[in-house]
């Protein structure tokens, strides 16, 4: 056996190196799946933090507006204790993504040259408008209602709030740009460049998938503020804070849950009309079909093209898909087979991703009898049950993103760039060994952030006494000394 390459690679450079046998090149995929290891490592870290802060934030600009325009302390006691946590969610999820950012220029370097114009751009959009708004009112918002006031105050959270959906917006667009791409056309070095701005942005999977993923982010906090208080009920600590904690929470739970199913619905059948291939390989179709069932659960089997030990529900495929019970749902095998997504991964992905979104409509609608009953905070068995989802936000999330970068493939943009041909040509040792220090890496610094927000969860949040609303606040400055005081005193006694 020899080793060789590939021939000219689109970038111009040499291709990933490839075997011989027989007089047949045979390529060796052992680096680029490394690569794609790689960054699905870090990014299934990363998510979880912008998806828990992009939520915590927008639930501390609303305790903040509430603690202003009510005047009651226990907004701003839940404002303080989640202020602490949200700090080290948005500060492991800079660290995290970071990394994401050399991998573009040391495992994707093809992909850089020939996306950069066009991705380039939206991240550093991100960057100059979302990431420096949110970092710049980030330190007022935790340390500086003091010093600048509470309406002043107020209005820096409101914008650290603009500021994580604002990078929510970019990066979503960016990547789904890379699911569907539109408004751009091809340069003489075969890059590809923006021809409409507008149509780059809003590319047409982009608004559902920002729907999607910002009500996904408000109800994996939402989980996590419920399980929180839940924690402290089971433990008998049933202060304010933690009823209220408890309370907005479900409410949550109760009001995104369904919209997020709806969301879902439209985004799916966006899927579809764009990316059909993806579409027939979550649900398992290997053949076109009219009044398609609903495969629930089974087997795929990509060599047979087939489903093994498939459980089914007659009609509900083209129902759910096409809203017609004689709708019909693609096949795989209407596309060449070398552009088919792995079918076993996303088949089951989706399946735990919409399990789970179902489990919180649940959860919301259990929350709803239990306060009709006026058992919200007596009802042990709920509040186990909230305890139990709060890790299924972050458990859905992974899920989502699974599905739709797996079911991308073997794609980096989609019908234009094959995976194969956007990685850098690097060895898979090299690969291998920077993944193993990430590895290593990631689980201690992510293991100390992870038990750390533990611990300030555990913690019962502190109360204040409620202070009439035109109690005056001392903004800044130094308290007066008895002294000081008595001399006063005596300066009016003598007038």
């Amino acid at each position: 056996m020899s080793h060789g390459h590939r021939g000219p690679h689109p970038s111009g450079l040499a291709a990933p190196v490839a075997a011989v046998h027989g007089g047949y090149e045979v390529l060796d995929y052992d680096a680029v799946l490394l690569s794609r290891i790689q960054f699905a490592f870090t990014i299934g870290f990363h998510i979880i933090y912008p998806s828990f802060s992009i939520g915590l934030a927008s639930y501390l600009a609303t305790l903040n507006g509430l603690s202003l325009f009510t005047g009651r302390s226990v907004y701003l006691d839940l404002f303080d204790y989640w202020k602490k946590i949200f700090a080290i969610a948005f500060g492991m999820g800079v660290v995290s993504g970071l990394v994401m950012s050399y991998q573009f220029g040391t495992n994707w370097s093809v992909f850089s040259d020939k996306a950069g114009p066009v991705i380039g751009p939206l991240m550093g959009y991100e960057v100059m408008t979302a990431f420096f708004l949110e970092a710049g009112f980030l330190g007022i918002m935790l340390f500086g209602r003091r010093l600048v006031g509470p309406r002043l105050h107020f209005v820096a959270t409101l914008l650290v709030a603009a500021g994580t959906l604002g990078s929510a917006f970019w990066i979503l667009s960016a990547n789904s740009w890379m699911q569907t791409p539109a408004g751009y056309a091809t340069n003489d070095k075969g890059q590809f460049v923006v021809a409409d701005w507008v149509a780059v942005i809003f590319n047409p999977s982009f608004p559902y998938r920002f729907v999607h993923m910002v009500l996904a982010a408000y109800l994996t906090t939402s989980l996590v503020v419920g399980a929180v208080g839940a924690l402290h009920l089971l433990r008998r600590r049933e202060t304010a804070t933690v009823r209220t904690m408890f309370s907005m929470a479900m409410w949550m739970a109760a009001l995104v849950a369904p919209l997020q199913l709806l969301a879902g619905d439209q985004h799916g059948l966006n899927t579809l009309a764009h990316q059909p291939a993806k579409i027939a390989a979550i649900e398992g179709h290997f053949k076109a079909e009219t009044r398609a069932p609903l495969i629930l659960f089974g087997f795929p089997d990509m060599e047979e093209r087939t489903v093994r030990a498939a459980v089914e529900v007659p009609l509900l495929g083209s129902l759910i898909l096409t809203h017609s019970l004689d709708g019909r749902v693609p096949g795989l095998e209407d596309f060449p087979e070398r552009d088919w997504p792995p079918a076993p991964v996303i088949f089951w992905s989706f399946r735990i991703m919409v399990g789970l979104g179902l489990a919180m409509a649940g959860l919301g609608v259990w929350s709803l009898f239990a306060r009709w009953r006026g058992a919200l905070y007596r009802w042990r068995l709920l509040h186990f049950g909230a305890l139990a989802m709060g890790p299924a936000g972050f458990i859905a999330v992974l899920a989502g993103w699974t599905t739709t970068e797996v079911g991308r493939q073997p794609f980096v943009v989609y019908g234009l760039l094959r995976t194969l041909d956007a990685a850098s040509p690097i060895a898979a040792p090299a690969v291998g060994a920077s993944l193993a220090g990430f590895a290593i890496v990631y689980a201690i610094v992510m293991g100390f952030g992870v038990y750390y927000l533990a611990v300030l969860m555990n913690r019962i949040p502190e109360e204040s006494p409620d202070l009439p609303p035109d109690t005056p606040m001392r903004a800044a400055g130094i308290t007066p000394g008895p002294a000081m005081l008595a001399k006063d005193a005596a300066a009016e006694g003598g007038r």
